[in-house]
C-alpha cells in the first residue's frame, strides 16, 4: 500500500466527517480540494450520501434519524471516489451490540452480515429520503461531469463497514470499473462466507487498522471474520523505551486524526498533527 495515497483518501473520509450529520442540504457541486505532500487533487460533490443512523439498544431511537453520512466526488480527470464517515453510535454498540447476523441483501451468494450495519447499508440513499434511489443502483444515473475511469470506496470506522458492503455490491452489480477499497478502523463485517466472495470480488482492498484500536476486533469470530488487506498500524514505537505515540484511551486510538498522523508517519512527507486531547 501506498501511504501517501492512504492519507489522501483518508483526508476525503475527513471532507465527509466535517459535514454535520443533521445537516441533510445535499453538497452537489461544492469543491473539496485534497493536498498532501505531492498530491495535489480537486474534487466536486457530485452528491452527499444520506443514511438512517445506527440504532443500538442504549439509543433505539437514533436508528429513526436520517443523516448525511457521506460523499460522490469526481475529480477533474474523472476518478470517482465514494466516502463514508462514522458516527458516534459506534461505541454504543461497542457496549451493547448482540452482533447478530442476517443474510447479505444484495447479493444471495455473500453468506451473513451483522444486523446493525445491514440494516444501514439499506438505507443508504442519494437523497434525503428512504424512498430515494439506493446508491449503487443510482450511479448509473448521477450526472457525473466525465465517464468514470476508476472507482475509489472509503470509508472510516462504521463507514469502513458500510464502504466493505458497498464495494462488493458495486462489483456484483453495477457497471462500473472494480472498485478499489481503503478502509480505516473498521469492524468485521461479514462471516466467511461473505469474506471470501469479498475477497475475490474486490481483491484491491486496504484495511487500515490500528492493533490497538477496539473496533476493529468485533465482531468477534467464528461468526464475522475481517476480509483481507490488512494493513496494521502500530502506535507504540518500538525503540528503547517503547514510546506510545497516541494516549492509551479507547476514542483517541480510534478517531480517524490519529489513524491519519500514524499513517503520515510513514509517508516521508509531513507528519499530520495529533488532537491535542490525544496526546500521550
Amino acid at each position: 500500500m501506498d501511504f501517501n495515497t492512504a492519507v489522501q483518501f483518508a483526508q476525503v473520509v475527513n471532507a465527509a466527517y466535517a459535514i454535520d450529520p443533521s445537516n441533510l442540504t445535499n453538497a452537489a457541486g461544492q469543491p473539496i480540494n485534497i493536498s498532501y505532500g505531492a498530491i495535489h487533487v480537486p474534487y466536486q460533490v457530485v452528491t452527499s450520501i444520506y443514511a438512517n443512523d445506527l440504532a443500538t439498544d442504549m439509543n433505539p431511537a437514533r436508528g429513526a434519524n436520517r443523516v448525511s453520512i457521506g460523499l460522490i466526488l469526481q475529480s477533474s480527470s474523472g476518478d470517482v471516489v465514494i466516502a463514508i464517515r462514522g458516527t458516534e453510535g459506534i461505541m454504543e454498540w461497542i457496549q451493547d451490540a448482540q452482533f447478530l447476523p442476517v443474510r447479505c441483501p444484495f447479493l444471495a451468494a455473500a453468506g451473513n452480515t451483522e444486523d446493525g450495519f445491514t440494516a444501514m447499508y439499506s438505507s443508504l440513499t442519494v437523497a434525503d429520503s428512504a424512498q430515494s434511489p439506493k446508491v449503487t443502483p443510482a450511479l448509473s444515473t448521477l450526472p457525473f461531469g466525465k465517464p468514470p475511469i476508476s472507482l475509489t470506496i472509503c470509508g472510516h470506522s462504521l463507514g469502513g463497514s458500510l464502504a466493505t458492503l458497498l464495494a462488493l455490491d458495486v462489483a456484483a452489480n453495477s457497471k462500473l470499473p472494480a472498485p478499489t477499497v481503503y478502509t480505516y478502523a473498521s469492524p468485521r463485517v461479514g462471516d466467511s462466507t461473505f469474506v471470501s466472495l469479498y475477497d475475490h470480488v474486490v481483491p484491491n482492498t486496504f484495511r487500515v487498522a490500528n492493533r490497538v484500536d477496539l473496533v476493529p476486533k468485533l465482531p468477534l469470530p467464528p461468526l464475522y471474520d475481517h476480509v483481507s488487506g490488512l494493513v496494521e498500524l502500530n502506535p507504540i514505537e518500538l525503540s528503547l523505551p517503547p514510546k506510545v505515540l497516541i494516549k492509551l484511551d479507547i476514542r483517541c486510538e480510534h478517531v480517524l486524526n490519529s489513524y491519519l498522523y500514524l499513517l503520515s508517519r510513514n509517508t516521508g512527507a509531513a507528519v499530520l498533527g495529533l488532537a491535542m486531547e490525544c496526546a500521550p
